[in-house]
């Protein structure tokens, strides 16, 4: 085993599907079957049952995938620490989950341009960890949402997003114009990773203990269940969403701050500039003309 075929299975856990996790790491789908199946091999195990819907982790991929999550964790820390001794000039973002795409497509590549020599990497974090790594220490700054246990950190507010329920088409919500979360006490919401920030945890879940027993740390997983398994869940209410289901305005529930965030102490000058750039792109993006 080596850190990226642990980093190649890690994104097809998460995603369910090669094609999704292909997508993800930024690389073609062939290569990257041909490492589960090479990962596969030396270890003598199936990871993933194949569906017809994607991949489903055996008991053995379950097992890998926790300590795996564990292991890139600390070879992540080890980076950053061998980085900050030498002195390099460098920056580690932190992303999450749905905001992933918005840092490596857009921000990082106009941090870039205005700082070639800067040796830019991006972690992204799955939903047990709304901080995007910054608790960690893994990064410098991060693309995340609040609330969260957010102490000792700063935070520029890019977009404030209403909330909404995400159910399937056929369910009975389907058709309200709004729902209000203290009717919903009967419903069967996903779960999040039990060490996950409470204040992170309880926004994003309903009040029901009717939960499923596997906690779901991407957003995929949390789409799926809804779908598959007649799940509720909450997510922004624009939030792109497969054929199938659909999202519903919560009324009695604040909206999510998409924010950039970073440690309150003495912020580095390459995490100032990397905020304002990050700013400036992500109103450029919201004011740009659409097409005539």
């Amino acid at each position: 085993m080596d850190l990226r075929g642990l980093r190649y299975f890690v994104a097809v856990a998460e995603e369910r599907h090669i094609g999704r996790a292909a997508a993800r790491l930024r690389m073609t789908q062939p290569p990257l079957s041909r490492a589960i199946h090479h990962l596969e091999a030396d270890l003598g195990v199936n990871l993933f049952a194949r569906t017809p819907n994607g991949v489903e982790l055996t008991e053995a991929g379950r097992t890998l995938y926790e300590d795996a999550l564990s292991l890139l964790k600390q070879a992540d820390r080890i980076e950053v620490r061998v980085r900050s001794t030498a002195g390099h000039a460098a920056l580690t973002v932190g992303s999450l989950a749905d905001t992933a795409e918005l840092v490596g497509g857009r921000i990082v590549s106009a941090f870039r341009e205005r700082h070639p020599t800067v040796s830019v990497r991006v972690h992204e974090a799955d939903l047990g960890d709304p901080s995007a790594g910054l608790r960690a220490g893994l990064v410098d700054v991060a693309l995340t949402r609040l609330p969260f246990e957010d102490t000792g950190l700063r935070s520029h507010v890019l977009h404030v997003e209403p909330i909404g329920l995400v159910v399937r088409d056929d369910d009975p919500l389907a058709g309200q114009a709004s729902v209000r979360l203290t009717d919903l006490s009967d419903r069967r919401w996903i779960r999040l990773p039990p060490d996950t920030d409470r204040i992170w945890r309880e926004y994003w879940t309903g009040s029901s203990t009717a939960t499923p027993d596997t906690p779901m740390r991407t957003i995929q997983e949390c789409l799926q269940a809804v779908l598959w398994n007649g799940m509720s869940a909450l997510a922004p209410l624009d939030q792109v969403t497969p054929a199938g289901l659909t999202t519903i305005p919560v009324l009695d529930r604040p909206p999510s701050r998409l924010v950039l965030a970073w440690p309150g102490v003495r912020p580095s000058p390459l995490v100032g500039s990397f905020v304002r750039i990050a700013a400036e792109v992500y109103r450029d993006r919201n004011t740009r003309p659409g097409p005539a």
